[in-house]
């Protein structure tokens, strides 16, 4: 059975209405990435100026940073409709053929996980992208031939959080590439004002730093923690998210100031009790905690490098110093701990 981890960057089928209801539509409503958001209203302008579609841009960083998000907003702001699907969704040639040929001039067609695409299907893409053309096989043996048929100019927007496994010719056909980090404390206060303000939750400034730092640098793990307060407040309180419903809210939830969970914790415990701190394996980790390798490449780890609790080395995964320090540890006699690198919010 799957356990449901508050601090998972997944969006669950419930919580569809919730991102809908807070989510920006419109670039100066935007909270953070600004250097993206100044390039990216830099090539808006542009195209608007010239009357033509947006060049294809792709999305990369971590999950739940804003790459859906910023291509609705694209689509937006150009006045063009939208078209989302994913890398898996896709699963023969023709299903992105037919996709392709519905839309219409200067629409946009969101690819979420796009380096999951098989083969056959990129080399439908390839075309589409470079010369607004479907290369279309007729017959089969001997006798087959190609017959290029001309779509609508469109724009394609890629998102990944795996750019290195893009094949390069699909990476060369876009345009411009954008990279989404970690959101600042500030930036995350902002943006659970603001959902705050949507949702029509009273939330003190206390408060709202509160779960900001404990928010793991990620808006919708911040939305996720505001919806779990204020249902916290509601019924050990008299509905206002204070500094201190706050911090009981999120004990009860397991989440630690600096925003690590109990798989966190786990995996932490694991490397310094099994493995000495490392350095240790991915396939390693992942089988003592009992968690798939995609887990902990994409969903755990990620977060506690950044934070400077975990480190990658030649020769594996291994705790920092700081890492030791969080668990309120010193590395055992004769272990290597990493250097302490910065956290997230360190200044």
């Amino acid at each position: 059975m799957t356990i449901e981890r508050v601090t998972s960057v997944e969006v669950a089928d419930e919580e569809l209405a919730l991102e809908s209801t807070v989510r920006p539509r419109r670039l100066d409503e935007f909270a953070g990435q600004e250097r993206v958001k100044e390039n990216l209203a830099i090539l808006l302008d542009a195209a608007k100026h010239r009357s033509e579609p947006v060049d294809h841009v792709l999305l990369y960083g971590p999950p739940g940073l804003g790459k859906t998000t910023l291509a609705n907003i694209v689509a937006a702001e150009m006045g063009a409709q939208i078209r989302t699907t994913s890398g898996p969704a896709i699963e023969r040639a023709g299903d992105l053929a037919a996709v392709l040929t519905s839309l219409g001039t200067g629409d946009v067609l969101f690819i979420d996980e796009i380096h999951r695409l098989s083969h056959a299907v990129e080399e439908i893409l390839y075309p589409a992208m470079e010369d607004f053309a479907l290369d279309v096989v007729l017959g089969k043996g001997p006798g087959a031939r190609t017959v290029r048929l001309q779509i609508e100019r469109v724009t394609v927007i890629g998102a990944t959080t795996r750019v290195g496994s893009i094949t390069g010719p699909l990476r060369d056909r876009f345009g411009v590439t954008y990279r989404l980090d970690y959101y600042t404390q500030p930036e995350l206060e902002r943006i659970l004002r603001r959902s705050a303000d949507l949702l029509g939750v009273a939330m003190s400034d206390d408060a709202a730093r509160l779960v900001a730092g404990r928010s793991r640098g990620t808006p919708r793990i911040a939305n996720r923690l505001l919806k779990r307060v204020r249902d916290y407040a509601q019924v050990r309180g008299d509905g206002k998210v204070t500094e201190s419903l706050a911090a009981d809210a999120l004990g009860l939830l397991e989440i630690d100031a600096r925003g690590l969970d109990a798989m966190d914790r786990q995996l932490l415990q694991a490397m310094a009790d099994h493995h000495a701190g490392g350095p240790v394996g991915l396939a390693t980790m992942a089988a003592t905690v009992s968690e798939p390798i995609e887990t902990i490449e994409d969903v755990v780890e990620p977060y506690l490098m950044q934070i400077g609790l975990l480190a990658r080395t030649q020769r594996g995964r291994q705790l920092t110093a700081s890492g030791w320090e969080h668990l309120g540890r010193t590395p055992p006699p004769g272990s290597t701990a990493a250097a302490a690198q910065p956290g997230l919010f360190d200044t």
